[in-house]
């Protein structure tokens, strides 16, 4: 039984009994939204671990981090510091997107040594595979994406992103359309240009049942990926965006229907105004499945600073509904990230989190920062320190520029406002 079923059945897991103690709600609260589809507890039974993660309607907003190795650097070494550094920082979720090296032992790596729920995009293990194998992406088969989704949940993984919504339907809705950068997903860039090139519908798509039956055999998630996420301003809310959210929303109850958790992805680069409508028309399109968010971006033209960009949609997203951000770092768009940008892309991904939580009124949410503000108020500054969001940062600057007194900070010292008053009341 997968965990959607089990919660239909009427039936609370073990898993759901550790996930709803974290999330602080009661574990029949947390059943009932599992079998409605409106939360998932991505777990894939091959893979033992108590690093939980309820995705959803009432949850806390969660944050992924991105690793993987590419071409140019593809040493496990680095992909499980990174994974440390965002263990660290706070991320609830790692993908591993590796496209370099020996994937297959940086994926295992990544498996036996992680602390977070972990997610993985098949299609780029089928699309190495070919390269390597058979000299083209063009030559890999319907068969080799199929086996790479179920050596992906053989392994543990515990929710896959799959382009399934990249039909040729889709793509002819694409030619008809002016995008300024067509395809950005690589995954669905993969599959488009293998569609095109054999004249074929999408395998995933045509064989989506027996992607069902790989997932719900190790209790794996679908995550069903948006290949046609606008890159660019100008391409957000066309008409195959669009067209292939319905798609999704088509996949999603047949998921369902068949006993596999699943969620909906969504974009990408989006302007301010739009955000809260897409997330919307995700929302009503799959019946409150849990959305997945790329950022959004929010400009095209903030390379060096994409981390803020996503973070600023990302508030905004989570406000309207979204319930999982996809980190963004620094170096979006411009290079692989370091450890250093790893952790800043989690640190600032997760503040957007958390200002939506405030915003939607999450249990216990703004306790947190009232907390934090009696602290303030009466400079105590080890608390504040302990119990802000990014301890370790925090300290950095405190000792960066020391003040002349404890209970100051180096810039107002004796001007501090609340040791003006605290002096008046004497």
């Amino acid at each position: 039984m997968t965990q959607l079923q089990d919660a239909r059945a009427g039936r609370i897991t073990p898993e759901m009994e550790l996930a709803a103690k974290v999330e602080g709600c009661s574990p029949g609260e947390l059943r009932a939204r599992i079998a409605a589809g409106t939360v998932v507890l991505p777990c894939n039974r091959n893979r033992k671990t108590d690093a939980l993660c309820a995705v959803g309607e009432g949850m806390r907003i969660k944050v992924n981090a991105n690793l993987g190795s590419s071409m140019d650097h593809a040493e496990v070494a680095d992909e499980l510091v990174k994974l440390r550094a965002a263990e660290e920082a706070g991320a609830d979720t790692a993908m591993d997107l590796s496209t370099g090296g020996d994937i297959d032992a940086i994926r295992r790596r990544i498996i036996a040594e992680s602390k977070v729920t972990l997610g993985t995009v098949p299609i780029y293990y089928a699309a190495v595979r070919a390269v390597r194998e058979k000299n083209t992406i063009m030559n890999m088969t319907a068969e080799d994406m199929l086996e790479a989704v179920r050596v992906h949940c053989e392994d543990g993984i515990d929710f896959i992103t799959v382009h399934c919504g990249v039909t040729r339907e889709v793509l002819r809705s694409l030619e008809q359309c002016d995008r300024v950068c067509g395809i950005v997903s690589r995954g669905g860039t993969f599959l488009a240009e293998w569609m095109r090139y054999h004249r074929q519908e999408n395998p995933l798509y045509e064989r989506y049942d027996e992607v069902l039956d790989i997932a719900r055999e190790h209790d794996a998630t679908l995550s069903l990926g948006d290949g046609l996420r606008p890159g660019a301003l100008a391409d957000a809310f066309d008409r195959p965006q669009v067209h292939e959210l319905n798609v999704l929303a088509e996949l999603a109850d047949r998921a369902r229907k068949a006993g596999v958790q699943v969620m909906i992805e969504g974009p990408g680069h989006v302007p301010l105004n739009q955000i809260q409508a897409q997330v919307q028309m995700e929302k009503e399109l799959c019946k409150g499945a849990p959305f997945y968010v790329l950022g959004p971006l929010v400009t095209d033209v903030a390379p060096g600073y994409d981390h803020i960009n996503a973070a600023i949609g990302g508030a905004v997203a989570g406000m309207a509904g979204a319930d999982f951000l996809c980190y963004v770092t620094p170096t979006e768009h411009l290079s692989l990230p370091t450890p250093v940008d790893v952790r800043e892309g989690v640190i600032v991904a997760r503040i957007a989190a958390h200002a939506a939580d405030i915003a939607r009124g999450l249990p216990g949410a703004a306790d947190w920062d009232r907390t934090f503000s009696e602290y303030r108020e009466a400079r105590d500054w080890q608390k504040m320190l302990s119990e802000c969001l990014d301890p370790k940062r925090a300290g950095e600057f405190r000792e960066h520029i020391k003040a002349h007194s404890e209970d100051t900070c180096s810039m107002c010292g004796d001007f501090c406002v609340f040791k003006v008053r605290e002096k008046a009341k004497r």
